[in-house]
């Protein structure tokens, strides 16, 4: 029997709050949509990212289903497990990891999609298929390092496979369809070049991610990554305990979240940040509602606050900016001023607030 080898644990990584906090979000609610890491090299992204997947129980899927299907989810299985289920029979199943699949720079559209036998499909009536990354990352991760270097046709497949939980490949009249649910995440490094405005506003949440300058927290990062190289498994025994307790932290959370009450209070507050701060659409409103609610959800209460909704716009409204190249103040600043903004509105009487909520077009 082959030994997994162990992973970086998630509570060893030193700083990146934003970024553990958007991927434990996503986590707790993978609905909130993707997740976006801007930032500079060796910053710990693709770390973070299968540190997180590690904490997680096993889920159980189809033993022999190329899709990795919830035997016990009926309303989300595939052609093949559908078709057993409705014949009655008992679908095997087994325990496996969450899991992180990675999407290469040089990734066709063929390698993501899938492929479709054309010419099996015409002989024999049969479809067949060769399962793609978007099927092996069902149920998991998909992790996408440099989503700004890849073609924008590629973006948009992944991006609209991971809003409507389904993958579709269409090829000379024929299509086929599979469940394909996963997490998305996404690395960038904005020196290397910007990843296009609409798509950007299709990830719900975005972080930053930068090299640390404090003297003794570098040292930590230092010391821990020796200490894991040299000893994997001694280490990640080191930090079991504090693994465990995250992680059922994590799955209460996620077991909590659906009864989270959103207030007509702060579903105004999330609008009108929205407005304000000049995002297209409706994704921003959306995006912060299900954020804070998660978070809500991680504390422990019961319903949203007004701390909440703040910490989800810090995570959703910078990437969504319209951002002047002549402006030297920075998304987050920009962020930080809509905010007292609207605390200010909040605290205005009627007269002065139909004043102030009138919306900048520069």
């Amino acid at each position: 029997m082959e030994l997994s080898s162990p992973v970086f644990p998630f509570t060893a990584i030193v700083g990146q709050e934003q970024m553990k906090q958007a991927l434990v979000l996503s986590l707790i609610n993978p609905d909130i949509g993707g997740v976006l890491i801007r930032g500079e090299r060796g910053t710990g992204k693709s770390t973070a990212v299968r540190a997180l997947a590690s904490l997680l129980p096993p889920i159980s899927v189809v033993s022999d289903c190329s899709y990795r299907c919830d035997p016990t989810d009926t309303s989300l299985l595939c052609h093949e497990c559908l078709q057993r289920h409705r014949q009655g029979e008992t679908l095997p199943s087994v325990q496996e990891p969450m899991r992180v699949v990675d999407l290469p720079l040089g990734a066709t559209e063929e390698m993501v999609l899938g492929t479709l036998n054309i010419e099996q499909a015409v002989r024999q009536g049969e479809k067949s298929f060769e399962p793609g990354l978007l099927a092996r990352s069902h149920r998991g991760f998909l992790y996408v390092d440099e989503v700004n270097l890849l073609p924008d046709h590629l973006v948009d497949i992944f991006l609209d496979a991971a809003a409507m939980g389904v993958n579709v490949v269409e090829r000379e009249g024929i299509s086929y369809s599979h469940p394909s649910k996963f997490i998305l995440v996404g690395t960038m490094n904005p020196d290397e070049g910007e990843l296009r405005p609409q798509l950007q506003d299709r990830f719900a949440l975005c972080a930053a991610v930068q090299g640390i300058q404090d003297e003794k927290a570098r040292g930590q990062v230092v010391t821990r990554r020796l200490a894991f190289e040299e000893s994997p498994r001694e280490f990640a025994q080191q930090w079991s305990e504090k693994e465990r307790a995250l992680a059922n932290h994590i799955l209460e959370a996620k077991e909590r979240v659906a009864s989270v009450v959103l207030p007509d209070k702060q579903i105004a507050f999330i609008t009108r940040l929205a407005a304000l701060a000049g995002t297209d659409g409706h994704r921003a409103d959306i995006a912060m509602a299900k954020a804070a609610k998660a978070m809500a959800a991680y504390a422990g209460r019961n319903g949203v606050t007004q701390q909440e909704v703040v910490a989800a716009a810090r995570l959703v409204l910078p990437h969504r900016l319209r951002q002047d190249p002549a402006e030297e103040i920075s998304p987050l600043a920009k962020i930080e001023q809509v905010l007292e903004k609207v605390k200010e509105i909040d605290e205005a009487t009627p007269e002065e607030a139909a004043e102030k909520t009138e919306i900048k077009k520069n």
